[in-house]
Order: structure tokens, then C-alpha cells, then sequence
């Protein structure tokens, strides 16, 4: 899937991203709330993490990727933009059919599109799986994230309150739920 205004591809996640993706993901432990996570990953710690999101079935890695300077003598390679996940919801059997979505974008990429794009395609790869509901857990406040889930027919569901604690406060978590699959 492609968007011309932001020239930016999305496709499967591939272990030649890990270091691009843990970057991404490292800025969001540093300087937000928005992952409850507190000590920044290496590659090699997020290895496990990207080997849970096989190119097919209900658990997934997409990435989009700048493809306006790929093909520029100095180029490593197309830019990632950002990346959006479904992962297993809880451990548990009866759990299979529900999956937690999240989409993180690079700091600079935010506003252009990007989550909206993976989002469109991680949610049109997921049609043909075995599954029912997807959630969304976003730390409050976080009206642009809210904004996105809303926009793709997540709901409000509940919140945790004072759930988390990082940079000496304590942080809510609101969580949304999306219907998949077809409608009973």
C-alpha cells in the first residue's frame, strides 16, 4: 500500500528494520508515557518481539517506509517512518480471537498520515483471520492517538485508572475496542 503525499510504503516487517524500529520504539520509552516501559531496548532485546509477528496470521508487523530518497547514491535503504502491530491480546486459549493494536510513528513522521496508512493495511491484512475484537490501550491524555482509534471505529470501553507510574507520576490508561470480522 502506497500514499503519494508522504511517498511512503507500507510491507511486512522484516529483521533488517529491528534497528530502525528500535529506535522508534526507544524514543517513546525516553520521553513519553505512552509506553509504560522505562528502560530503552537494544535490537538484540527486541529480536524475540519482531520473531511474535510473522508475515501472515492474526499477529502482525508492518512498517511504512520514506521511498522518495531510496534510490540516492548515499541511501542505506528507504526510511521507516513508523510501524503498527497486533499482537496476542491475553496468553490464554480462550484469548485467540481478540488481539491489543498499537501503531508507533518516528517523531518526525507524526501527523502525516502514517498511523492512518498502517492502520489501513494492518486492518485490511487482518480481515481474513480468525478474529473478533481488537483493543487499543492509550495513556491519558493523548487526544491524537484517541483521534486515530476513533477514526478507525474503536469505541471507548473503560479506563485504568492511575495504572502506571513513570516520570514520578502516576498515568491512566483509557482502552478501546474495535469489532472484527463479520458483523453477528
Amino acid at each position: 500500500m502506497r500514499q503519494s503525499g508522504t511517498e511512503a510504503q507500507v510491507r511486512a516487517g522484516a529483521e533488517s528494520d529491528l534497528e530502525a524500529l528500535t529506535d522508534i520504539y526507544n524514543h517513546y520509552v525516553r520521553e513519553t508515557a505512552l509506553t509504560f516501559d522505562t528502560t530503552p531496548f537494544t535490537p538484540r532485546e527486541r529480536l524475540p518481539w519482531l520473531h511474535s509477528h510473522p508475515e501472515d496470521g492474526p499477529h502482525r508487523l508492518l512498517v511504512a517506509q520514506d521511498v522518495r530518497h531510496a534510490d540516492a547514491p548515499d541511501a542505506t535503504g528507504p526510511r521507516i517512518l513508523g510501524y503498527a502491530t497486533s499482537s496476542a491480546f491475553r496468553p490464554k486459549a480462550a484469548y485467540s480471537t481478540s488481539v491489543e493494536v498499537s501503531v508507533y510513528c518516528s517523531p518526525d513522521a507524526t501527523g502525516r498520515g502514517i498511523g492512518a496508512l498502517l492502520y489501513t493495511a494492518l486492518f485490511d491484512a487482518l480481515a481474513g483471520e480468525d478474529l473478533h475484537r481488537a483493543y487499543a490501550g492509550i495513556t491519558q491524555p493523548n487526544p491524537a492517538s484517541v483521534r486515530l482509534h476513533e477514526r478507525f471505529g474503536f469505541h471507548r470501553i473503560g479506563t485504568y485508572e492511575e495504572v502506571g507510574r513513570k516520570f514520578d507520576r502516576y498515568w491512566d490508561v483509557a482502552w478501546y475496542e474495535k469489532h472484527l470480522g463479520p458483523q453477528p
